[in-house]
C-alpha cells in the first residue's frame, strides 16, 4: 500500500508540473506553413463495424500557424474500409472508401501535445462507383515534434439519409516546414 501511495503522490505532483508549465510551443510556428504526410490505420465503428474490419489509408494536412500555440490545417486523403465476409453467404462485403476534405484547427495546450477538432466532407467511394457524400467531423489528441506527428481521433461520417459510422483511427505522419 505504501508502494501506491508513493506512486499516487509522484504522479499527482507530475501532473501538477506538466500542466502548470505556462510554456506552449508547437511545431508550427506563428506565420508559417508545414505539410504532414501521414498514414492512418482504424478501426470502423457504427454501421461500418458490421461489414468491415479495419481500415487504412493516407492524407495530406497543411498546417499554418495563427500562434506559437494555435495552428489552422486542411487535411485531404482518403480511407479504404475493408470487407469482412458475410458469414450467412461466406462471400465478402463490397469494399468501400472514404476521401475527406477537412479543415480544423490545433491547440497546444503544453509543448508538444495538442488537441485538433477537424470538419469538413467525405465523398464515398463504391466498388461500382460513387456513393452519397457525408458530414464528417473529427476530434482528436496528439503529440508532435519538429519531425513526427502521433494522433488519435474519433472520425464520424454522418448523412444521406442514413445510418451514421466512424472510425477509431490512428495516423502517424512525417511533418516538414515550408
Amino acid at each position: 500500500m505504501k508502494l501506491l501511495s508513493k506512486l499516487t503522490a509522484a504522479a499527482l505532483v507530475t501532473g501538477a508540473l506538466f500542466f502548470t508549465n505556462t510554456a506552449k510551443a508547437q511545431t508550427t510556428p506563428a506565420n508559417a506553413f508545414r505539410l504532414g504526410l501521414g498514414i492512418e490505420t482504424g478501426v470502423p465503428t457504427g454501421s461500418a463495424r458490421l461489414g468491415s474490419t479495419f481500415t487504412l489509408g493516407g492524407t495530406a494536412r497543411l498546417q499554418y500557424g495563427i500562434s506559437d500555440s494555435f495552428a489552422l490545417t486542411y487535411t485531404m486523403g482518403g480511407y479504404h474500409f475493408f470487407p469482412k465476409k458475410n458469414p450467412a453467404t461466406g462471400k465478402r462485403y463490397g469494399s468501400y472508401g472514404e476521401i475527406p476534405i477537412k479543415f480544423g484547427f490545433k491547440e497546444f495546450f503544453v509543448p508538444d501535445i495538442y488537441v485538433a477538432g477537424e470538419a469538413g466532407i467525405a465523398y464515398e467511394k463504391l466498388e461500382k462507383g460513387w456513393g452519397p457524400h457525408r458530414l464528417d467531423l473529427s476530434p482528436g489528441l496528439g503529440y508532435a515534434n519538429k519531425t513526427w506527428d502521433v494522433s488519435v481521433r474519433y472520425e464520424n461520417f454522418s448523412g444521406a439519409g442514413q445510418d451514421h459510422f466512424g472510425l477509431v483511427g490512428l495516423r502517424l505522419a512525417y511533418g516538414f516546414g515550408l
